[in-house]
């Protein structure tokens, strides 16, 4: 997860130092710190989006009801796509178990084959 600030130094870490990343978000101007700007700037200008459909939609003025509603529905979307990856990743594991066992009996098939063909 990027970690930013606004207009604050980043307590240094070894890590990339933060540049001064300049957006707007919902006609306000914020002046943030990151260590990828183009992310930076990505994010906020789904914010901005976001807010401004609410807002269309919503017919509302109030820009902190706005920013609360477009959290919302950003919050949603995050849960849904954390339970349809955590569905996806429950199909791959059972998948996976699937294969291993039809790979242990194919072997063991294979290993009662060439015994008798050893044998016989």
């Amino acid at each position: 997860m990027a970690e930013w600030n606004e207009g604050r130094d980043a307590a240094s870490n070894g890590a990339a130092i933060p540049e001064a990343v300049s957006v707007e978000i919902y006609d306000q101007v914020y002046n943030l710190r990151g260590t990828d700007a183009a992310y930076i700037r990505q994010l906020a200008a789904l914010v901005d989006a976001k807010m401004r459909a609410v807002a269309a939609h919503g017919g509302t003025v109030d820009s902190l009801r706005v920013a609360v509603l477009a959290a919302l529905n950003i919050a949603d979307e995050l849960l849904s796509l954390r339970a349809r990856h955590d569905a996806l990743e429950g199909n791959l594991d059972r998948d996976e178990g699937s294969m291993r066992s039809r790979a242990d009996l194919l072997s063991e098939m294979l290993d009662e084959v060439l015994e008798e063909r050893r044998a016989g």
